[in-house]
Parts: C-alpha cells; sequence; structure tokens
C-alpha cells in the first residue's frame, strides 16, 4: 500500500508542467488562461495537468463567478516542497551543479 501511495504522488510530480504550475501558484491562485499565459502552454494542457494535480489534492479550486481559480494545497504541499529543497541541497550533487550551496557547506564557512 505504502509503495502504490508513493508511486501516485511522485508519478503526479514528475511531470515538468506541473511543476510549473505549482511554482506558478506557489506565489498566487490563477485561472487556466493566467497560467497557460504565464508558462506560454495551451490552455488544454494547462486544464489536464490542473486535473492531475487536483486528484492528488495538490492544487484546489473554488468557483469565482464563471471562473476557475486554482491555488496551491498550501497545508501540506508547502511543507513538503520545503523538505525537498532542503533534502536536495544537503544531499544531492546536482544542487552544486546547479548553483546552489548547501546549508552544511555555508555553516562550515562561518
Amino acid at each position: 500500500m505504502r509503495e502504490q501511495n508513493y508511486e501516485l504522488f511522485f508519478e503526479t510530480l514528475s511531470n515538468r508542467l506541473r511543476i510549473q504550475i505549482i511554482l506558478a501558484l506557489e506565489k498566487s491562485p490563477m485561472t487556466v488562461g493566467e497560467l497557460s499565459g504565464k508558462l506560454g502552454e495551451e490552455q488544454s494542457k494547462v486544464s489536464h495537468s490542473l486535473e492531475a494535480l487536483r486528484a492528488c489534492r495538490v492544487v484546489q479550486v473554488k468557483e469565482s463567478g464563471r471562473k476557475r481559480v486554482y491555488s496551491l494545497n498550501k497545508h501540506t504541499i508547502l511543507p513538503i516542497l520545503r523538505l525537498i529543497d532542503s533534502h536536495v541541497c544537503e544531499n544531492c550533487r546536482a544542487c552544486e551543479k546547479i548553483g546552489l550551496k548547501s546549508a552544511r557547506a555555508k555553516s562550515r564557512r562561518g
């Protein structure tokens, strides 16, 4: 059961467009049209990705008149994102390749 949970969660997040949507919604809630314009992607692709994220409750949607406004599930997803950022910078060599310094390296410098 745990294996299936992890597979579903990480499969949902293992898509570049979905990650871009998450990062955009981290800043502010948006409609599909706003996300499409900001990310330079077709509205249908954004809608499809939002549905996958919504199915796993990574994003939430509220009706605002005729619009649907999507927002990030800040209660669970933001802490997970922070943990991932911390883990990558502490433990992944790839972090150094993209110019990020680990907290451990910063603390060694004083």
